[in-house]
């Protein structure tokens, strides 16, 4: 017959010491130690005088059955004894039919006492086990989707559901999936139904970058002064239907997610739509005035996301049990459970981002809620508030760029930390998911974490550039990859577009950043492949910075010849020794010239070591006194290169544009601005020209008329030219013969 647990072994030693048996208070006396004698046969035992212990069974323990084809009793009964089945009694006959029948009565007393306790005691809704005792007790299936982490080394988290008690999602009740998966009528087929329901035809829709005419390629405006271009194609037009008012939202988002939904007007409201259609989507405008409702409706987009495809794999799960066909095939799954990753700058970002998810679904429990507040919360307080308002958003608070962390969701909680294998969303900064990875070649290299993931959002694209952005391409070029590994996976689930290889087809990218770059437009045609379209939207027009300056100066723009990308580096090295630092030398050379107060500008640390090279080396440059201040330089070295700057003891001063980024300082002392590069921000600019020049003449450094800023483009920089100069002006700058152009 099969043991169960409180259920003591015949003839053994101390099989079972003081077990309580589950769902009830009962604590078995013969199990304490050292209790009775006569026939207690060693430690512990607490056999009775009629042979075989009586076994009691919990509410909790499932019914299995003998392997010789005998059925285990009942919860609540006991084994009635058997003299063929125990020892034979010592006792004599009377005394053994005086014992059975005290015995009889006995137990009859004690389980009218058990039922009693069981019916007082609430019905228990879950119970922790320990990995030991799933697997030596309890089925346990190999696939997440039962909610059971297959870890030996942790707790694992079981939901048992009370007598009469069914999962909402799997039984269709409230929060059941509320799109209707075979449906033809695409009122009642949300997005979700209509992205991941069915097979598309993908060698069609995914070969528009070598083949255009497959892609529809449309610009509108949905607003006045917004510009949006959609790559759509032909057979994916987009949806015309207000989300407001057909959000296809679960019933646990609903009451918070309608809400938000509605607040969205104007460009919000049309950037929510193509968002919760799974399309593509730069957004190229991102700024303190919509970070709040950015946030907001990604979060709600993502948990959407999450419930759709939990509560659909149990409700598959229930249709499996009640209907047991081998003809039957749902696919619901991945190949591993982690469908949403977001890719954040700083600790404090991510933090912010979970907070905004708490809110919107309110979970009942959050584990390890205090251990997340403390390792990625920080103070605001750090931060002076002279600093501009951007950067107080970014680097107020914890802002170490070097995290991960899971978030596991089940129907009332939420627990943080939990292990990649076992998370539904995934958030990192780009050089803790470069770590988590793995480099390339190491034979630990792990990135079957990311071969299921469904939704990339990548918040705040523009720090990344000033972190690695070669981190970022590491990332997705490990995404959606074949799993070395099974992971406990059940292939007769999975999609067939996840076995064909085509799951970065499906997959949905939100970029959102501030100005664009090359390496993030790069992004946008290389990795962002959805076969139902991508869009790139930001402001149709810009005025341009150099309008913004706080003081009136002049501001030439110097054009150099280049031939290719690659090439550019070095041409714009010979252009800068040849016709910018003659100018440099002429003037230290200069006994009535006021020759120092330059600082030069350059963007790339690359650049920025080869100039400072042949400052120091060039004989043609022995006259010029320079310091410098990058990313890499201490504090202490920062403030000796700002006051001998400021002195006068170096005339010129190299700046780099990641230690501005880091920093924001306000550097005293300079009288004309030399720009190696335009910087990718357009604030850097203004602060530069306009913040740095009117502080030098705030304290009488500098004088009005000999202020000035000299930058140096090429026809390759012409992101970085229409945000400074305006849209109207950079197409002349870069086709017009002359190469000079002076603004006053």
């Amino acid at each position: 017959m099969p043991l169960f647990r409180g259920q003591a072994r015949p003839g053994g030693r101390g099989s079972s010491r003081g077990s309580l048996f589950r769902g009830s208070s009962f604590r078995s006396r013969g199990s304490e130690r050292g209790r009775g004698r006569g026939q207690s046969n060693g430690r512990g035992n607490g056999r009775s005088r009629t042979g075989k212990k009586a076994a009691f069974y919990s509410t909790r323990v499932e019914d299995l059955n003998d392997p010789n084809g005998e059925e285990v009793p009942e919860q609540g009964e006991a084994e009635t004894p058997n003299a063929s089945d125990g020892e034979e009694s010592p006792l004599s006959e009377s005394d053994s039919q005086d014992d059975s029948l005290y015995a009889e009565k006995s137990h009859s007393v004690l389980l009218k006492v058990l039922i009693q306790d069981e019916d007082l005691e609430p019905k228990r809704k879950r119970r922790r086990l320990s990995s030991n005792e799933i697997h030596n007790g309890t089925p346990v299936s190999q696939s997440w989707e039962n909610g059971i982490e297959n870890h030996a080394d942790e707790n694992i988290d079981i939901v048992v559901a009370s007598d009469g008690e069914e999962d909402l999602a799997a039984t269709g009740g409230p929060d059941s999936d509320d799109e209707d998966l075979t449906s033809q009528d695409a009122s009642t087929r949300g997005p979700f139904s209509v992205h991941f329901g069915k097979e598309h035809d993908i060698p069609l829709v995914t070969k528009g970058t070598s083949n255009p005419s497959t892609l529809a390629v449309r610009t509108v405006s949905p607003v006045s002064g917004w510009s949006a271009t959609e790559y759509a194609p032909d057979t994916a037009k987009g949806s015309t239907t207000s989300i407001a008012k057909d959000p296809f939202l679960k019933q646990r988002l609903k009451s918070k997610g309608e809400k938000v939904l509605q607040t969205l007007t104007g460009v919000q409201s049309w950037l929510g739509q193509r968002i919760f259609h799974y399309q593509d989507m730069l957004f190229q405008d991102r700024a303190l005035r919509n970070t709040e409702y950015l946030r907001r409706v990604l979060c709600l987009h993502a948990l959407n996301h999450i419930f759709k495809t939990r509560d659909r794999i149990l409700k598959n799960n229930t249709k499996l049990t009640r209907e047991s066909s081998d003809d039957m095939e749902l696919r619901d799954q991945g190949f591993t459970r982690p469908k949403v990753l977001f890719i954040l700058p700083t600790r404090q970002a991510c933090f912010e981002l979970v907070e905004e998810m708490m809110r919107l679904c309110e979970p009942e429990q959050q584990e390890n809620r205090k251990r997340f507040q403390d390792s990625f919360s920080g103070s605001f307080e750090d931060i002076p508030t002279d600093k501009p308002d951007d950067f107080r958003e970014l680097f107020a608070g914890n802002d170490d760029d070097m995290f991960r962390i899971g978030l596991k969701f089940t129907r009332k909680n939420v627990k943080y930390f939990s292990a990649f294998y076992s998370s539904d969303i995934l958030l990192a900064s780009p050089l803790g998911l470069k770590m988590a990875i793995g480099e390339e070649g190491d034979k630990k290299k792990d990135y079957d974490f990311l071969s299921s993931i469904e939704l990339c959002i990548i918040d705040h694209a523009d720090a990344m550039t000033m972190q690695n952005w070669e981190h970022v391409e590491y990332i997705f070029q490990n995404m959606n990859l074949q799993p070395k590994e099974a992971h406990g996976c059940d292939f007769s689930r999975v999609r067939h577009w996840y076995l064909d290889g085509n799951a970065k087809y499906y997959r949905q990218t939100i970029v959102t950043t501030a100005f664009v770059t090359p390496d993030i437009n790069l992004l946008f045609g290389r990795y962002m492949q959805n076969f139902s379209g991508r869009i790139r939207c930001g402001k149709e027009t810009y005025q341009g910075t150099m309008l913004d300056l706080p003081i009136q100066l002049k501001q030439t723009f110097s054009r150099f010849v280049t031939t290719s990308v690659p090439n550019q580096s070095d041409e714009r090295f010979k252009y800068f020794t040849n016709a910018i630092i003659p100018t440099l030398t002429r003037k230290s050379r200069s006994e009535n010239a006021r020759e120092s107060g330059i600082l030069i500008f350059i963007p790339s640390y690359m650049d920025f070591v080869r100039v400072r090279n042949f400052l120091a080396t060039s004989s043609t440059t022995q006259n010029i006194s320079f310091g410098s201040i990058s990313e890499y330089t201490s504090a202490r070295e920062v403030a000796r290169a700002r006051s001998h700057f400021y002195s006068g003891r170096h005339s010129v001063l190299l700046y780099t544009e990641r230690a501005h980024h880091f920093r924001r300082m306000v550097i005293k002392g300079a009288r004309k601005i030399i720009m190696y590069a335009l910087p990718d921000n357009p604030i850097f600019y203004k602060e530069l020209a306009g913040d740095f020049l009117a502080a030098s003449l705030l304290v009488g450094k500098a004088e009005l008329q000999e202020v000035v800023v000299r930058s140096v483009f090429s026809k390759f920089d012409v992101f970085k030219l229409q945000r400074i100069v305006g849209s109207q002006r950079w197409e002349k700058m870069i086709r017009a013969p002359e190469d000079t152009f002076d603004f006053v």
